[in-house]
């Protein structure tokens, strides 16, 4: 029996809700999902300043995860941040969700096209693109301009506005799948998936079954070297409580 823990790094509780609904919808009878979200930090992730001020939540929630025994984690925000941080402190795998959409994308055609919601985070989207090795097969990068928790709204028109842009993105690539740029657009992927007649990818079901199938392989990350535990050292101010203590 495998325990994830998927955490949304934003305080939106009803979010969370709805991230650990399709992550267990996904996931294996004998996996245990948990959905957590900070008690501090940004109600949405729409910046790099937001994104920059999710990490310590993030981290909090990892530790929490260590405590209760965590075999993996997934990270539901589109622009993966602490993913990086996360892996040095975690006993097992650490998913972002972009990472795990894109590069499942990738094995599905020779082109995706990514669906966001802003178009300041289309910036963002297209390093992670590179970052990855999958710039080549993103042949494009379409915002919505619908804000985060408007997503949750259904009086916001949002999954029509989406399902548009998704039509209009791969007539205009000429891609082969959609890539679902926003963990808070999950519960639109399969309706959108069956309009379109092509896959549609959500990162969050993407990224549970990733780390589902390397905490079965018995794989994590390794800490050879970058990805080694942080140093010990003291941290001040607001950060005291993350000081690393030597073993």
């Amino acid at each position: 029996m495998a325990q994830i823990r998927v955490i949304n790094p934003n305080t939106a509780r009803a979010m969370t809700e709805t991230i650990g609904r399709c992550a267990r919808a996904v996931a294996a009878p004998s996996t245990v999902i948990t959905a957590v979200n900070p008690s501090m930090g940004p109600e949405s992730i729409e910046s790099h300043y937001d994104a920059a001020l999710a990490v310590p939540g993030v981290l909090t929630e990892i530790a929490a995860g260590e405590r209760a025994g965590a075999d993996g984690y997934v990270i539901a925000c589109f622009g993966d941040p602490g993913v990086e941080a996360a892996r040095e402190l975690a006993t097992g795998p650490v998913v972002g969700i972009a990472e795990a959409a894109m590069r499942t994308a990738a094995l599905l055609g020779r082109g995706f096209s990514v669906v966001t919601t802003l178009s300041r985070t289309a910036g963002r989207t297209w390093d992670l693109a590179h970052r990855y090795g999958c710039a080549t097969a993103c042949r494009g990068v379409h915002a919505c301009d619908v804000p985060v928790l408007e997503l949750e709204d259904p009086a916001s028109g949002a999954r029509k506005t989406i399902a548009d842009l998704c039509a209009a993105a791969l007539d205009a690539d000429r891609s082969d799948s959609i890539v679902l740029g926003c963990a808070g657009m999950a519960d639109f992927c399969a309706e959108i998936s069956a309009d379109l007649g092509v896959p549609v990818i959500d990162g969050v079901a993407a990224a549970t079954k990733l780390v589902e199938s390397l905490v079965a392989l018995g794989l994590r990350t390794s800490n050879r070297d970058e990805f080694a535990a942080p140093r010990p050292k003291r941290y001040t101010g607001l950060l005291h409580d993350f000081t690393i203590h030597a073993t």
